[in-house]
C-alpha cells in the first residue's frame, strides 16, 4: 500500500445552499473567487463550482489539492476571506466541507481555526499518480 499524508493529493468538497433570491449574486462572488484561486494558487489542481441537478439552489465546490501546503495557501488567500464574508449573507445555512484523503496535523489545525464544519475521510487504500 502506498503511503498517504501531507505531501499527497486530496479532494475537498464544500457544499452549500444559496438563498432563492441570491443565486446571481452568489455566482458573481463565486466567479471572482474562482479567478483569484486560479491566478494565485498553483497547488490547486482542480477547482469547480458545480450545481446540483435536482436542486438549483445547492452547489458544491469540487477542489483537488496537490498537497497540504496547497490547502494552507488556499486558506490564506485573501479572496477566500472575502468569499466567506459574502457567503454568510447569501446562503441558507453553513458551508460544510468534506476532505477525501489523508492530511497532516497542520491542515487539521487550520481547518479548526476556520469555524467551518468539516469531516475528513482518511485514505485506507488506493494510489495517486503523482
Amino acid at each position: 500500500m502506498s503511503s498517504f499524508g501531507s505531501d499527497t493529493p486530496f479532494m475537498l468538497l464544500a457544499k452549500l445552499k444559496v438563498k432563492e433570491d441570491k443565486v446571481e449574486e452568489y455566482l458573481e462572488i463565486a466567479d471572482k473567487t474562482d479567478k483569484a484561486v486560479e491566478a494565485d494558487e498553483p497547488g490547486m489542481l482542480h477547482h469547480t463550482f458545480d450545481q446540483d441537478p435536482d436542486d438549483p439552489l445547492r452547489f458544491v465546490w469540487s477542489e483537488v489539492y496537490k498537497n497540504d501546503d496547497a490547502l494552507l495557501a488556499h486558506l490564506a488567500n485573501p479572496a477566500l476571506g472575502v468569499y466567506l464574508e459574502a457567503h454568510a449573507g447569501l446562503c441558507d445555512g453553513a458551508l460544510t466541507v468534506e476532505i477525501y484523503g489523508t492530511v497532516g496535523d497542520t491542515v487539521i489545525e487550520a481547518m479548526n481555526g476556520t469555524g467551518v464544519p468539516y469531516k475528513i475521510f482518511k485514505t485506507k487504500l488506493g494510489y495517486s499518480r503523482v
